[in-house]
C-alpha cells in the first residue's frame, strides 16, 4: 500500500458504504455523485492493492480485506477531523456530518427539538439520526455517538454521563376504573404489566433499597413507543419516562401513580463514543445541548 496515495474521500465512500449498505446511499450522505463515488472506491481498493468490497446492482458486502480495513479507516477519518479541528477550527461552530443513534422515545422527546437550533448555530453541520430501540454496533456503523438509557454492557466504549432518567408508573383512567388502583408493590400480581419485549421485571427504590419485581401482562411489545401507546389505551400498567408522560397525566390520558412503598428506579442517560480519542467538535456541541436540555427538564420536575 502506498499511504501518500490514499484518498480521504475514498475513506469516506468505504466507511459511509459499509455503515448504509449500498454506494448510493453512502453518495447521498456524502452529498456527491453516485459514479463519484464508484470512483473514488475503486481509487481506493487501487492504493491499497486488495478488493474491499463486493458490489451488485443494489448493495455491497465487505469482503475479508475490507472487514480487516474497516477500524483502521475509521481512526483514519478521525484523525483527519481532530487534526482539523485543532489547526483551522470552524469560526461558525461544529462543521461536518455527525452519525447518532438513539432509542426513539428520547429522540423524538428530547433530540428532536434541538437539531433545529443546533443547525443554525453551526452551519456547518448536518445530521444523520438513527431512532432505534435496537442496540446498534456504533463502531462498525460509523456511528459518532449514541444517547443511551440504563446500564452499559460493552466495557470497550467510552461513556460520560448526560443526566437522569426519572420515571414514574403510569396507567389510564379506563384501566384504574376497570382493575383498581395499586397503593403497594404486592399490588402489581394483581395487574396487567406491559412491557418491553424481554422484560420480566421492573427495578423499583424502596426506602434507598434497589428491589426488582417480577411482572406478569398479555401484552409484550418490542418498542417503547408501543408500551406507551398500549397503556394510553388502557391494556395495563406501564413504567414511563416523565419526558414519555408528562404531557398526557396533564391532558388526563394518563394518570400517574404513587405507590406507598416505593418508586420506579431512576435510570442514567449516556453519551457513548466509539473511541477514547479526542471528542470533535461536531459531538462536544450536540452532548451539550442534551445535557442542558436534560438539566432543564430535571429542574422543571423538581
Amino acid at each position: 500500500m502506498d499511504a501518500d496515495k490514499v484518498d480521504l474521500g475514498g475513506v469516506a465512500v468505504f466507511l459511509n458504504a459499509a455503515a448504509a449498505g449500498s454506494l448510493s446511499a453512502a453518495a447521498r450522505r456524502l452529498g456527491i455523485a453516485p459514479m463519484a463515488a464508484t470512483r473514488r472506491l475503486a481509487a481506493l481498493e487501487d492504493s491499497l492493492g486488495v478488493r474491499l468490497m463486493q458490489r451488485t446492482t443494489r448493495s455491497v458486502s465487505l469482503t475479508a480485506e475490507g472487514e480487516a480495513f474497516l477500524p483502521f479507516a475509521s481512526t483514519i477519518l478521525e484523525a483527519a477531523e481532530a487534526g482539523r479541528a485543532v489547526i483551522s477550527p470552524s469560526q461558525n461552530g461544529a462543521a461536518g456530518l455527525l452519525r447518532v443513534t438513539a432509542c426513539g422515545s428520547i429522540g423524538r422527546a428530547v433530540i428532536m427539538p434541538l437539531i433545529a437550533r443546533l443547525l443554525d448555530e453551526n452551519p456547518g453541520l448536518r445530521i444523520d439520526m438513527l431512532l432505534t430501540d435496537t442496540v446498534v454496533d456504533i463502531v462498525s456503523t460509523g456511528v459518532d455517538v449514541a444517547v443511551r438509557i440504563g446500564e452499559l454492557k460493552d466495557s470497550s466504549l467510552v461513556a460520560t454521563s448526560l443526566g437522569v432518567n426519572k420515571r414514574i408508573l403510569c396507567a389510564s383512567p379506563t384501566y384504574l376504573s376497570r382493575r383498581g388502583i395499586p397503593r403497594r408493590l404486592s399490588d402489581l400480581a394483581g395487574h396487567d404489566c406491559i412491557a418491553p419485549t424481554g422484560t420480566l421485571h421492573w427495578q423499583f427504590d424502596a426506602n434507598g433499597e434497589d428491589r426488582a419485581i417480577r411482572i406478569a401482562g398479555r401484552v409484550t411489545i418490542s418498542s417503547i413507543d408501543g408500551v406507551f401507546d398500549a397503556c394510553v389505551a388502557g391494556a395495563g400498567l406501564a413504567v414511563l419516562s416523565t419526558w414519555h408522560a408528562d404531557s398526557d397525566i396533564a391532558s388526563g390520558k394518563l394518570v400517574q401513580i404513587d405507590l406507598e412503598d416505593a418508586r420506579p428506579k431512576d435510570l442514567e442517560i449516556w453519551a457513548v463514543y466509539p473511541t477514547r480519542r479526542q471528542v470533535l467538535p461536531k459531538v462536544r456541541v450536540f452532548v451539550e445541548a442534551i445535557r442542558e436540555c436534560l438539566s432543564e427538564r430535571a429542574r422543571l420536575v423538581a
